[in-house]
């Protein structure tokens, strides 16, 4: 498994690393095995978060006897000194570590956001601490926005940046990319297979082939997906003429509009499993998929059943209008055979 620098870090962390959201879906053994398995196959950074309920916990038991081998990072959104300081703890406690690698400021996706916790009192306060006390190797920051990313890779207070960057989200590359490069910053790339939107997520992954990244990391559920990625990586070609111009098109017909499964809109105050009733829609609207994703629907708590509080656009670090998306979900799938 190829491995690269992390930057500024200095660490070295394979070009496939591990996404710790989908985990979460994932009953207890079944996720050990999916972990233990990356990391028989050379797999060594994983990233997780405070955010993804067990996903810490998980990657921890699956870990243990094997911390040497691992590169681990975790963040939080939490924006205060005091906060920040007790995050940290938790998630060594659920990571059953004395050391974290790397601890992010987690979706940062405002100017005022970054300079709440760069001030005094804030969460890079604590990082700093934490650092000095040996519980955490190095500081970053991950947004889903590309000004809070300029200016944050400008303080020096960030040793890596984590950010969406996929074959359709391609803005990263004008900016934000050869800025971390001339700095030296470690670029950690989620979202590469666009939160699954792709009817051939092989060739999304296939896109990073050659990119001058440090580690990107889909998530992984299933060995089935972690063995296709493996064979992609491991291939070593990347896309050629004929696969680049279907991506090209499929990017078209997705547009910009679409849920890339991250679940930050969860949970909705009606119970209503939003990020997979836009995934089975996309089944039933890209895919050819109508039947399986209108009998998966029918088996969910419906869209219908919204009131439109807007909480969840509210927390969407991508500014959806979910609300909308949901009544066309119901409008294609809801109401029929």
């Amino acid at each position: 498994m190829e491995q690269r620098t992390l930057g500024k870090t200095g660490l070295k962390v394979t070009m496939l690393g591990f996404g710790g959201i989908p985990i979460q879906r994932v009953p207890g053994p079944e996720a050990h095995k999916i972990i233990e398995t990356c990391i028989e196959e050379g797999i060594n950074f994983f990233d997780t978060a405070r955010a993804y309920t067990d996903s810490e916990e998980k990657i921890g038991r699956a870990i243990r006897g094997k911390r040497g081998k691992v590169v681990l990072a975790s963040k939080s959104m939490v924006r205060s000194a005091e906060k920040m300081a007790a995050e940290i703890d938790d998630s060594l406690k659920a990571l059953g570590t004395e050391y974290i690698d790397l601890y992010q400021c987690h979706n940062v996706n405002k100017e005022e956001e970054l300079n709440q916790i760069l001030a005094p009192q804030g969460a890079v306060e604590a990082l700093l601490k934490a650092q000095q006390a040996g519980k955490i190797g190095h500081i970053g920051i991950t947004s889903h926005r590309v000004e809070p990313l300029l200016a944050a890779m400008n303080t020096g207070a960030f040793a890596t940046i984590q950010l969406p960057y996929n074959f359709i989200e391609r803005s990263p590359e004008e900016e934000v990319l050869p800025v971390a490069r001339e700095l030296g910053l470690g670029i950690i790339v989620m979202k590469p297979l666009a939160g699954g939107a792709f009817a051939k997520p092989d060739l999304a992954l296939k896109f990073f082939l050659d990119k001058q990244v440090s580690s990107i990391i889909p998530g992984i559920d299933s060995l089935a997906q972690l063995e296709q990625n493996l064979g992609v990586v491991r291939s070593g070609q990347p896309l050629d003429g004929e696969e680049l111009e279907y991506l090209t098109l499929e990017a078209e017909r997705i547009g910009e509009r679409f849920c890339r499964r991250c679940e930050y809109c969860q949970p909705c105050p009606q119970g209503i499993e939003i990020a997979r009733c836009l995934i089975f829609h996309s089944y039933f609207e890209r895919y050819g998929l109508q039947e399986l994703a209108i009998e998966r629907y029918r088996m969910m708590k419906q869209a219908s059943d919204c009131v439109e509080c807007g909480l969840c656009e509210s927390r969407c670090p991508y500014g959806l209008p979910i609300r909308e998306m949901l009544k066309k979900v119901h409008r294609d799938m809801g109401l029929r055979g």
